[in-house]
């Protein structure tokens, strides 16, 4: 809905009546779009300019003064959001990239971010994670059939596929020997 009035709002003029007034609209809708949940600084930017009672000035003022207060840091978003994404279902390297490319983050802040995300949790483990919920839910693969869709479903996940042949054969040396 919102990509919509965007794009009306291209083909018609801003303006800016009351500086002083703007600037505190613009502010105070600032902070609601926060409020509702964490943005980064040029997602933000342009959900401000969608209105035309205010201009990219008041905007780039507002959003440096929320920097100050340290309500906007692209580098915290994208950290606290790739942990996040962690948590709430085991990844690899390659799909959180994907994931975190998506918001409009640059790509130090994305590298950096994964970087400190599989230091906090190792994508070893989180595989080892992905594994046994794979078992629990479908258990162990009986057939090639099956083994290529254990594997597909692992890099789709976004694993590594080297990591993946070396777990499915840590698996496979485990089950043989527990029979």
């Amino acid at each position: 809905m919102w990509r919509k009035r965007l794009e009306l709002n291209k083909d018609r003029e801003r303006f800016v009546a009351d500086a002083n007034k703007s600037r505190e609209r613009t502010m105070n809708r600032a902070v609601k779009l926060l409020a509702a949940k964490p943005r980064p600084v040029e997602e933000l930017r342009e959900r401000l300019l969608e209105k035309l009672w205010t201009d990219e000035t008041i905007v780039d003022g507002v959003i440096e003064k929320l920097k100050e207060y340290d309500y906007l840091d692209d580098e915290k978003f994208a950290g606290d959001l790739a942990l996040s994404k962690l948590r709430q279902k085991p990844q690899g390297q390659r799909r959180l990239k994907q994931a975190l490319s998506q918001k409009k983050l640059s790509r130090e802040n994305v590298d950096q971010a994964i970087k400190q995300a599989f230091e906090k949790m190792p994508e070893s483990e989180l595989i080892d994670t992905a594994i046994e919920k794979r078992l629990r839910l479908k258990g162990k693969p009986e057939t090639r059939v099956d083994t290529k869709k254990f594997y597909d479903h692992l890099l789709r996940l976004g694993f590594d596929y080297g990591l993946i042949r070396s777990k499915l054969a840590d698996l496979g040396r485990i089950t043989t020997e527990d029979q």
